[in-house]
């Protein structure tokens, strides 16, 4: 399970995508998510999906990428959509006991999944094509304005960055020590909610002292090479939009037009 979380894997390529300003990147995946609540039936989901999968296809990220970074939350999703199934009133189609099953909570649960897939995969693709240096400077640069109010604009988003860099790092650090704890006979995987709680205690520890560790490295590393946060800091990449910058914000505003088109014209 944990070498299905990809949450902050960044994925090499030339493609369109990833030639994106990261400041475009992050403020279209913003709206991708604004257009995902504001569709309020499946035409407008459609809408967000076709999109989804345009935009993978440009950018050539593996299909069985979008099918790990969606496995970890396969049981919130159907938790929710179960939720919305039982317990929306409507008309019934099945009903034992106390549970009913509607068919607006049938609807209501189909639609929330999608919504769910959607914002991870969407949200994926920004990860996916911006390496975390971009994805600094993007932070960075959307948030200057902040600076004008005295707030550490440069240090909150080398935080973010690094803290979304380093997901991966103790993800592998836990599946090491979970297989080192196995190989001394620690039992994960069976026993009640408390002896599984107690088995994880082992793994915690060295994964707290692990974490600590490499950020004292980190920590040395930067002071070693005279880091002394945002004043004065030059960059090597300036960035700078192009018109596949512009195309990308077209289309984008084309598609959340079409969920506003479809909310105001499709009948309910």
């Amino acid at each position: 399970m944990l070498k299905d979380i990809t949450i902050g894997q960044y994925f090499p390529g030339d493609s369109c995508v990833h030639r994106l300003d990261p400041r475009m990147k992050i403020v279209l995946t913003l709206a991708y998510v604004v257009m995902l609540f504001l569709a309020q039936d499946m035409w407008g989901l459609l809408v967000g999906v076709a999109f989804l999968i345009i935009a993978y296809g440009v950018s050539r990220i593996p299909a069985k990428m979008i099918l790990k970074s969606l496995k970890p939350v396969v049981p919130i999703i159907l938790f929710t959509a179960l939720l919305n199934m039982f317990f929306i009133e409507g008309d019934t189609l099945w009903s034992w006991w106390i549970f009913k099953i509607s068919r607006e909570g049938v609807q209501t649960a189909v639609l929330m999944a999608v919504r769910i897939i959607c914002l991870i995969a969407g949200t994926s693709l920004l990860t996916y094509t911006t390496s975390p240096i971009a994805l600094t400077d993007g932070i960075e640069r959307l948030m200057n304005p902040l600076k004008k109010l005295r707030f550490p604009v440069h240090e909150l988003a080398m935080m973010m960055t690094i803290a979304l860099r380093f997901i991966p790092t103790l993800i592998e650090e836990t599946d090491k020590i979970m297989s080192a704890q196995k190989a001394r006979g620690a039992d994960l995987d069976n026993g009640g909610l408390m002896q599984r709680a107690k088995a994880l205690i082992p793994i915690l520890i060295p994964l707290f002292v692990s974490a600590f560790r490499r950020a004292d490295e980190l920590a040395l590393a930067m002071e070693c090479r005279c880091y002394r946060g945002g004043d004065g800091r030059t960059r090597l990449k300036q960035l700078r939009m192009h018109m596949v910058d512009f195309w990308g914000a077209a289309f984008v505003a084309l598609c959340v037009a079409g969920v506003v088109a479809i909310n105001l014209l499709v009948p309910r």
